[in-house]
């Protein structure tokens, strides 16, 4: 069952969680290249190790289970395991043909586990993830060469676009486009869900969430927070925010600035902490919880979550933090002309 039309009743009565890591808790797994490959893909021609998409073909079991136990915790809202299935990261492991069947299977699991844990009070909701892909827009990859790009607006938006259609046609609640380092790739995948539109197909509401990739305070392409709201403002999103790369405390500034410019909900996930020396995350889940705890009592934020390092016992404990706290006061849209380059520009407001 589809329940998208009344989210929007509910966050506005009480702050909504999503899930964790999925990437963490399957690495508890410790799958190796034979977990990967499953019994179908024994014979397949590359190496698939780190290819946490395919596990929702060859590890059904593993991955529904992780979803049960994020919903076990307290999250509302899951995200599929779809990060990378697209055609232009599965071109890595050459399975660019597998990208429908991955998306329409892990929303399958995301909704099996979702509607058992659902009550008429309390639904769960199926988020289907679209990540930024491999590649950026803005960038080129060659320090030599810096109008080089290895990919074009017209292929990520293709890339995008099929990725999208199979998880709507799959049957997710919200569409999730995160972990935003490029607002151009952002754009181009906008772009490929308003063709869809085009094509008559019903589009769920839109979760858009940006990285600030270190404590320079912006995206990787140079946006601030607020240039990068208005680059994505004409997308009407049901929420705006910011996931990964930082940990809670270094990216609360950033989550108030949105919550000061955006009119519309303003969701947060960050990272257990920053990574250690080894690539791990250290902050245990009472750490992470106190942060959100403190967001929601200033009013920041609508949703919340964790990214990379978080496990169910951190959703636990954010759930308990936030639980009974008033969700944010989304503030009434401005009328004026606001453009984004690097930063905000906003006319007719004061120099």
């Amino acid at each position: 069952m589809t329940q998208s039309a009344d989210i929007a009743a509910h966050a506005a009565e009480r702050i909504l969680v999503l899930d964790g890591a999925m990437g963490t808790m399957i690495q508890q797994h410790k799958p190796d290249e034979g977990v990967y490959r499953g019994e179908r893909f024994a014979d397949w021609h590359t190496d698939v190790g780190g290819n946490s998409e395919l596990l929702s073909l060859t590890q059904p079991d593993m991955i529904r289970d992780i979803h049960s136990e994020f919903l076990a915790a307290g999250a509302d809202i899951l995200c599929t395991n779809t990060f990378g299935a697209n055609t232009i990261s599965q071109a890595d492991y050459e399975m660019q043909e597998l990208v429908r069947e991955m998306n329409t299977e892990s929303v399958r699991l995301a909704r099996e586990a979702a509607d058992a844990a659902s009550t008429p009070e309390r639904p769960r909701w199926v988020a289907g993830g679209i990540g930024p892909t491999n590649r950026t827009a803005s960038i080129s990859p060659d320090v030599n060469d810096p109008g080089y790009r290895a990919v074009t607006f017209d292929d990520l938006a293709e890339a995008y676009g099929g990725a999208a259609r199979a998880l709507i046609e799959a049957g997710c609640d919200l569409i999730l486009i995160e972990t935003i380092f490029d607002t151009l790739n952002a754009k181009a995948c906008i772009f490929a869900i308003d063709s869809l539109r085009d094509e008559g197909i019903e589009v769920p509401p839109l979760m858009i969430s940006g990285t600030i990739t270190d404590r320079s305070g912006r995206t990787l392409t140079g946006q601030t927070p607020e240039a990068f709201w208005a680059s994505m403002s004409h997308a009407r999103p049901f929420s705006i925010g910011l996931n990964c790369a930082l940990g809670a405390g270094e990216m609360r500034q950033h989550v108030r600035t949105l919550s000061e410019v955006a009119d519309t909900r303003v969701s947060a996930y960050p990272n257990a902490g920053l990574p250690n020396e080894m690539g791990g995350y250290d902050e245990t889940p009472e750490e992470t919880a106190s942060h959100l705890e403190e967001w929601a009592e200033s009013g920041l934020v609508n949703i919340v979550g964790g990214c990379c390092g978080t496990t169910p016992d951190h959703i636990g404990a954010i759930a308990k933090a936030v639980e009974g706290k008033t969700p944010r006061k989304i503030p009434a849209k401005v009328e004026r002309m606001r453009l984004s380059g690097l930063e905000l520009f906003e006319a007719g407001s004061a120099a």
